[in-house]
């Protein structure tokens, strides 16, 4: 018999780590084996259970997340999950965590908590399994690689993306070397309703390209990455004429995901064929597999990232394994290859 993930829970809200607690131990293969209400008794019960993963509120007294974050990821790194507050300053103190080095988060329900989290317990089981497989790193820093360079293209060209687990600071270490003349990027990171607008917005801060949270019905430019609205709706690559446009629709999850990144690569393959490069980071599960194979059989190039970068190699390997990845490569080295294929295709149709 395996041997159960070990779970220890750090909230002050004796409500939510009973619920935690009734969450995890439901699960067959999980045990939350102690819980804390703030990171001074976290640390003694680390050391005590020696946990599999770990579950931290973002704000607590005595010592906020973030700085207990810090800290542990410095000295004991260790897979964690952090319980998130849907407000404007719990989405950005939670893109801080995942800079940090958490694996994921879940979103804490604004009212009726109970019934909430048990609407989600079966998001939460699946994130705590994805984090105790992962391969936790402290922070890779801040400092920002090298511009790339790419030729003027015609607006034809452009880029999709795909993340889930980890993918907050994948996409971070992806787009900060694109230079503000690239392709469009249009991005399907799986987040919650309520994080998208904050986590654009500081991707914008660093990029030389303009991110931003996709609307309906915008036209889609060069040097522009569109970030799927999180949690309501999925976004779709459509046309208007001769221009590629956005389009939000709340129809039914994919794959247990809306947005869904097996939507986004469907419409790509459907709308751009050979004029898109489809690309799949760290995540669990299986979404954008099957829109990566469509995507190679109408013509595009696709990428997906490599087992030893990613934080869970889950929807690359997905992918990999059903023969949708033209390509496998390192983190680092995607967006270079991606703009170099766009390249050879621009001299290509040029010639």
């Amino acid at each position: 018999m395996n041997t159960p993930i070990k779970v220890l829970a750090v909230d002050d809200s004796a409500l939510m780590r009973s619920l935690l607690t009734a969450i995890v131990d439901a699960q067959p293969d999980m045990q939350m084996v102690a819980t804390a209400p703030d990171p001074y008794v976290a640390r003694e019960l680390i050391k005590r259970h020696n946990p599999d993963v770990l579950t931290l509120d973002v704000e607590m007294p005595r010592m906020d997340g973030l700085n207990f974050l810090e800290k542990l990821m410095r000295l004991r790194p260790m897979p964690v999950l952090m319980v998130s507050s849907l407000t404007e300053r719990g989405s950005q103190v939670t893109l801080q965590a995942m800079e940090l080095g958490a694996v994921d988060f879940v979103a804490k329900p604004k009212v009726n908590i109970r019934d909430g989290l048990d609407r989600c317990a079966p998001e939460i089981a699946d994130k705590l399994r994805a984090a105790a497989r992962s391969r936790p790193t402290a922070r890779r820093g801040a400092v920002t690689p090298p511009r790339l360079s790419v030729p003027t293209m015609s607006s034809e060209k452009l880029l999709v993306v795909g993340s889930s687990t980890g993918g907050t600071e994948a996409l971070r270490h992806f787009l900060a070397p694109m230079p503000g003349n690239a392709p469009a990027i249009l991005i399907t990171q799986h987040m919650p309703a309520g994080f998208t607008a904050s986590f654009a917005k500081r991707l914008d801060s660093l990029c030389a390209l303009k991110v931003k949270e996709a609307e309906h019905g915008e036209r889609v430019l060069p040097g522009h990455a569109y970030i799927a609205p999180g949690g309501e709706q999925h976004m779709k690559l459509a046309r208007s004429g001769a221009n590629y446009t956005i389009a939000l629709e709340a129809s039914a999850p994919v794959n247990r995901h809306r947005p869904s990144v097996d939507v986004l690569f469907h419409s790509a393959a459907q709308n751009a064929g050979a004029n898109a490069v489809g690309i799949l980071l760290t995540g669990m599960g299986a979404d954008g597999a099957d829109g990566m194979v469509a995507m190679r059989a109408a013509g595009a190039i696709t990428i997906a990232q490599d087992e030893a970068t990613c934080v869970v190699y889950g929807m690359p390997a997905e992918a990999v394994a059903r023969g949708g990845a033209c390509h496998e490569l390192p983190l680092d080295a995607i967006g270079e290859k991606a703009l170099a294929v766009i390249a050879e295709t621009n001299s290509a149709v040029r010639i």
